[in-house]
């Protein structure tokens, strides 16, 4: 079995590459490397695998028609995980959210069907769900999405819906929530807040929250989404869930747990709330339940992990 992994020398991307390579399974990386990024992280994340036999790297990228083509020579599954990820930068550069978002996701489609792909396996974001009262969000909610970051996510999810139906591709989309573990880069000015708090919390220096804090994510811990990914090779195509512990989490809760388990003397400080950041959001993984998924990690186990790598890297 071949598998492409799109965007994996990312966070997610590259979890999912050690997995698959666990497996047995040859493996190719693509990525662009886009300096939006540490560059040396994105190496760092996809190092191990250099010496694998069954791994390859293709630098290049997903707006790259003919490079997809070629890429996807024997491929079996794609995993595509590529993507502009920032709701902060989609807010400033919305254009080349799109561009790269739903463009470069139409552009794996298209070459999918043309390799004779057996499925692609699409990262989506519970950002598409936006501010919506309602919780916990499932996945028969009307999506109100706050971002062109989240637009664009919802605009993968229909793509992938249009080329199972009208096609025959077999897909299925993942909302992803809030994803956390080690390798995640605190140094990007668009990271999330575990690995930024984590980072700040070693240090003894101050943790920054913007808001109260009072506002709630369902935090995942990134074993659970490849164990997610792995699941649905075999299930529930045509199909999107939610990829979740189904548990809300307070950001003061994340910052005060950090802070006692890594023995910091950091404090909390608050700032002014980010545009198009959403205040609370937690999943009902009641469906993609139904096809297997348990999370393995609560946040207390992923925490610890996530802890232990940071310490010792």
């Amino acid at each position: 079995m071949k598998c492409l992994v799109t965007g994996g020398a990312g966070f997610i991307g590259s979890h999912i590459i050690r997995h698959l390579l666990e497996r047995g399974y040859d493996t190719v990386c693509l990525d662009n490397f886009d300096p939006t990024y540490d560059i040396n992280t994105k190496k760092g994340n996809i190092s191990p695998f250099l010496e694998n036999n069954n791994f390859e790297l293709i630098e290049g990228d997903v707006r790259d028609r003919e490079l997809l083509k070629k890429a996807i020579t024997d491929i079996d599954y794609i995993f595509h995980e590529a993507a502009l990820v920032s709701v902060v930068e989609s807010m400033k550069n919305p254009a080349k959210t799109i561009e790269i978002n739903t463009i470069g996701t139409f552009n794996i489609l298209e070459a999918a069907i043309s390799g004779n792909v057996k499925k692609v396996i699409l990262a989506s974001s519970a950002a598409v769900y936006g501010d919506s009262l309602e919780l916990p969000k499932k996945e028969i909610m009307i999506p109100v999405p706050k971002s062109p970051y989240a637009i664009s996510k919802l605009d993968c999810e229909y793509a992938a819906r249009i080329y199972f139906e009208e096609h025959g591709l077999k897909t299925t989309s993942l909302r992803y929530f809030n994803v956390y573990g080690p390798r995640q880069d605190p140094t990007s000015p668009y990271a999330a807040a575990i690995p930024i708090f984590l980072q700040k919390a070693l240090k003894n220096q101050k943790i920054r929250i913007y808001g109260d804090g009072m506002q709630t994510r369902d935090f995942v811990f990134v074993n659970d989404v490849v164990q997610a990914n792995e699941l649905v090779m075999s299930k529930g195509d045509g199909k999107t869930f939610n990829v979740a512990n189904g548990i809300a989490t307070s950001i003061n809760e994340i910052a005060e747990k950090i802070i006692k388990q890594t023995g910091s003397r950091s404090s909390i400080i608050y700032e002014k709330e980010r545009s198009g950041d959403i205040k609370h959001s937690v999943a009902d993984i009641t469906e993609i339940s139904k096809i297997g998924f348990k999370a393995k990690y609560d946040m207390n186990e992923g925490l610890r992990n996530t802890i232990e790598w940071y310490r010792n890297r």
